[in-house]
């Protein structure tokens, strides 16, 4: 029987496909960089010095402080201001970008524990649920770049957060798709796709009874992590002190696991939670999504969005788990 070089995966969650190459690829341990991110003295770091403290910060706390963007994207005052121009439309960039800045210029997630990670999933959720109830905003991306590959320009950890008033492309499709799974099954896919996991266990990187680690069937890229709640929900700002606990945990373990796996690379991650327009999302399951940047996109995949990812997930998986099973 001759061997199968690619697999054509749909995602259900997406509507998306992918490939998953295996063929061209090599051992897990071979995805490691090899150089990793650069570091920078703490003297040299611009989120180390006062003047990061002007204008008053919005939200401290222990180890993390919170402060407007001093070069935003969006303007907080004023209308939207709708109007065409010519067969297309314009309105004013109108939103909130916020720097939420670690602050240990040192301290990265691997090395936190779960009560420090928990800490930020608390700013995390009190900004997003302060700026939800803004009006005229429609969605609130909350996202962590690690590495200049990542698009991080201070080697400073810290996370951005953006509210703005429309919807991202991404998770347009994403809510339809499963607004038209949901209408066709009577079930999220999100959960669908849980369940499929943990009864073949093969792609699950660590769970608790709360949450569930996985690199997905369908994934877009090589060690694609997706952390889920097990407990369908739309909202993530609904979740309770537990909840934040169970999720600090598991969350500590992914990426301690991808860091010690990978040799420190370049990721990004991001949450992906319900639009704040006051509609109904019944249909929507809310997660984190862990990118590690150690693929190059090339025409095949600009071209026709279908990205190309060179490990099997349960490979990817079973290697991550190691790290976890060896962490100290």
């Amino acid at each position: 029987m001759a061997k199968i070089l690619s697999e054509l995966r749909y995602d259900i969650t997406t509507g998306d496909w992918v490939v998953i190459a295996p063929q061209r690829a090599k051992r897990p341990q071979d995805f490691a960089k090899k150089t990793p991110v650069q570091k920078q003295s703490s003297k040299d770091c611009f989120f180390c010095q006062p003047g990061i403290r002007t204008p008053k910060p919005i939200l401290e706390t222990k180890n993390v402080v919170v402060v407007p963007n001093l070069y935003p994207a969006f303007a907080q005052n004023g209308g939207l201001n709708k109007k065409r121009v010519g067969p297309t439309m314009v309105m004013q960039g109108l939103g909130f970008h916020e720097i939420i800045i670690f602050r240990n210029h040192n301290k990265f997630f691997p090395q936190m524990n779960t009560q420090e990670i928990k800490e930020i999933i608390d700013v995390y959720q009190k900004r997003y649920s302060e700026l939800r109830l803004k009006p005229l905003l429609n969605y609130i991306s909350i996202f962590h770049n690690h590495g200049v590959e990542a698009g991080a320009s201070i080697y400073h950890p810290h996370s951005q957060l953006i509210a703005i008033p429309v919807l991202d492309p991404e998770m347009e499709k994403s809510l339809n798709q499963s607004r038209r799974y949901f209408q066709k099954n009577q079930r999220c896919p999100h959960c669908d796709l849980i369940e499929f996991e943990l009864k073949e266990k093969e792609r699950i990187l660590i769970e608790n009874e709360g949450f569930v680690s996985l690199c997905p069937f369908a994934s877009k890229i090589s060690f694609e992590v997706k952390i889920y709640p097990k407990k369908h929900g739309p909202y993530f700002e609904r979740l309770d002190e537990k909840e934040k606990m169970l999720f600090a945990e598991i969350f500590q373990k992914t990426i301690y696991s991808i860091c010690k796996g990978l040799n420190n690379p370049p990721y990004n991650f991001f949450l992906n939670t319900s639009p704040c327009d006051g509609q109904g999302y019944k249909f929507y399951h809310w997660h984190f999504d862990i990118f590690p940047r150690i693929q190059i996109y090339a025409g095949f995949e600009f071209s026709t969005g279908i990205e190309i990812s060179t490990i099997e997930p349960k490979e990817a998986a079973k290697y991550l788990r190691e790290q976890i099973d060896n962490s100290p």
